[in-house]
C-alpha cells in the first residue's frame, strides 16, 4: 500500500513531466529505466530512491525539494490541506497545462500584458458580482 508521501511525490512527478510535454518513455530513457517504472513511481506503487529522485529532478529541471513542496506539516490545519488538494486538482487538468505551455511560449512583454489582462478581468468579475 502506498504511503501518502509516495503518492504526493508521484503526483508531483507526473505533473512536472506533463507540464514539460514529456512521455513516460522520454523520462524513462533519460534516467535509465523502463516506462513501466515511471508509471509505478507516478502512482506511488514503487518508492523512489534518493539517487533516482536526484536523477529525475535533473531530467525534469527542478530541485529535489520540488517533489515535496505542498506536503502539509503534521500540525497544519485541515483548511490548508483542502487548499493544497484543490490546487493540485487544478494543476492536473489538461486545459491548465495547455494554458501554461502557451503562456511560456510567449515573449516576456506579451506574457506581462496577458497577466495584466487576466488580473483586470478578475477584478471585473468581482465588481459585477457586487452589483
Amino acid at each position: 500500500m502506498a504511503d501518502e508521501t509516495d503518492l504526493h511525490v508521484g503526483k508531483r512527478l507526473r505533473r512536472r513531466r506533463r507540464l514539460l510535454g514529456m512521455t513516460q518513455q522520454d523520462l524513462a530513457s533519460q534516467v535509465g529505466v523502463r516506462f513501466q517504472q515511471i508509471q509505478k513511481y507516478e502512482c506511488g506503487a514503487n518508492r523512489i530512491t534518493s539517487s533516482r529522485l536526484y536523477e529525475l529532478s535533473r531530467a525534469l529541471s527542478v530541485s529535489v525539494q520540488y517533489f515535496f513542496d505542498g506536503i502539509p506539516a503534521a500540525d497544519a490545519p485541515d483548511a490548508a490541506n483542502d487548499a493544497e488538494h484543490m490546487e493540485g486538482d487544478i494543476l492536473s487538468q489538461k486545459e491548465t497545462l495547455e494554458l501554461v505551455r502557451a503562456y511560456y511560449r510567449l515573449g516576456e512583454r506579451p506574457r506581462r500584458r496577458l497577466l495584466e489582462l487576466a488580473k483586470a478581468l478578475e477584478g471585473d468579475q468581482s465588481s459585477h458580482g457586487a452589483a
